[in-house]
């Protein structure tokens, strides 16, 4: 059974339609990923499977109890970590997990045998009398992780948890996560960053409240129906432009020094981009999609 399900979910905010009939299943030791842009509807997903907001259709359940019928008993199993989770930053270390464990009431033995493996874990044990505000924003992101599984959940519904946190921080956190996984736990996590989104066991693509696919990582590629082709280069904004409106070109995208160009027919793409940018067809070569091209692709069907 899985721990995490949702089925045919929708959810409006007035005009705005933020889920269209999403559904998904999370698994026991599962890290599941949600990937799409801001205001794709993920937070409202997680939301809804938090029993924190109700769906306009559809159902959800945590550990087969339905999150609106059942919401209390869906929140005792569920740790939610929210884009901007609220610690006291004039409270230490200790006592942000203390104030946490009283709110969902556990004992006090529980406490003090749970207390010392989550310092642990998260490495916070040098700086458990440190007050929240002086801490690093790694180091605030693992005491908000440590927060939210003070009361042992079995599922864990993350968003974006590490945005905006440095490289070795995102790495210790996700090695962190990876550890729950395999004593168990379900897993459901947004990320902006595609590295994070390699470390899942599944992703689903969301936009605009659909969720386009569900695939592991690795498959996703697969997705992926035309034919990409590469250019390398410095100041390739102009560039860009001049091939958007070729007759063989579906979509160009700029990652960085590259320029990547969807297309149905790569030699004639060729020569009409070398034609307008005064490339050298050899110069424009086949590239491999990648978890981005593949949702641009599938947004364009």
């Amino acid at each position: 059974m899985p721990r995490i399900c949702i089925s045919h979910l929708a959810k409006r905010y007035g005009e705005i339609e933020a889920l269209k009939d999403a559904s998904l299943e999370v698994e026991a030791g599962e890290i599941f990923g949600l990937i799409g842009p801001d205001g794709a509807g993920k937070t409202t997903l997680m939301r809804i499977a938090c029993a924190l907001l109700a769906p306009d259709k559809g159902s959800a359940s945590i550990c087969d109890f339905d999150v609106v019928r059942q919401a209390n008993e869906t929140k005792a199993r569920v740790g939610y970590m929210p884009q901007r989770f609220s610690l006291y930053p004039d409270l230490s270390v200790a006592e942000n997990i203390r104030f946490f464990a009283n709110l969902y009431q556990v004992e006090h033995n529980d406490f003090d045998s749970r207390l010392p493996e989550l310092l642990d874990f998260s490495k916070l044990g040098p700086f458990v009398e440190r007050r929240a505000g002086k801490l690093s924003g790694g180091m605030k992101q693992k005491l908000a992780l440590c927060c939210t599984l003070i009361h042992t959940p079995e599922v864990l519904v993350l968003d974006e948890p590490t945005a905006g946190v440095d490289p070795v921080s995102r790495l210790e956190f996700w090695e962190i996560l990876e550890r729950f996984a395999r004593k168990g736990i379900a897993i459901l996590v947004s990320t902006p960053y595609m590295d994070e989104a390699l470390r899942c066991k599944r992703i689903a693509l969301i936009h605009k409240g659909q969720i386009l696919a569900i695939e592991s990582p690795q498959n996703i590629p697969a997705l992926f129906d035309a034919v990409l082709l590469e250019v390398e280069g410095d100041q390739l904004f102009p560039v860009a432009e001049k091939c958007r409106d070729l007759p063989s070109v579906k979509s160009v995208h700029l990652f960085g020094g590259r320029l990547h160009i969807m297309t149905d027919d790569a030699a004639i793409c060729r020569r009409e981009v070398a034609a307008v940018t005064g490339f050298s067809p050899a110069r424009i070569r086949d590239a491999a999609p990648s978890i981005e091209d593949t949702f641009i692709s599938l947004l364009k069907n």
